[in-house]
């Protein structure tokens, strides 16, 4: 931490503390995340429990990945966005 802290202080970039509705929002969003995640896994068995042929499995999985990583990419974005807000204040 105090590398990346020093790097940081290198470039010129200072973080302000996040006030309590940022928090809330970063909170908020991490929570949406992880509620979609839990459906996603859900429909992900759903759909290896109907069917044993290897195609559609591995159909499946490779789906699995890409949404997983989609909403994963949006949740990061979506937090780096509120923080960004307390940079440019």
């Amino acid at each position: 931490m105090e590398r990346l802290r020093a790097a940081d202080d290198a470039a010129g970039t200072t973080q302000a503390p996040l006030d309590a509705a940022q928090k809330k929002a970063i909170a908020d969003a991490r929570q949406r995340a992880t509620a979609r995640l839990a459906e996603r896994e859900i429909l992900f068995k759903d759909a290896m429990r109907k069917t044993d042929d290897p195609a559609e499995r591995e159909k499946a999985e490779n789906e699995y990945q890409i949404d997983t990583k989609r909403i994963n990419e949006d949740r990061d974005r979506e937090i780096e966005r509120i923080r960004s807000r307390s940079r440019t204040r």
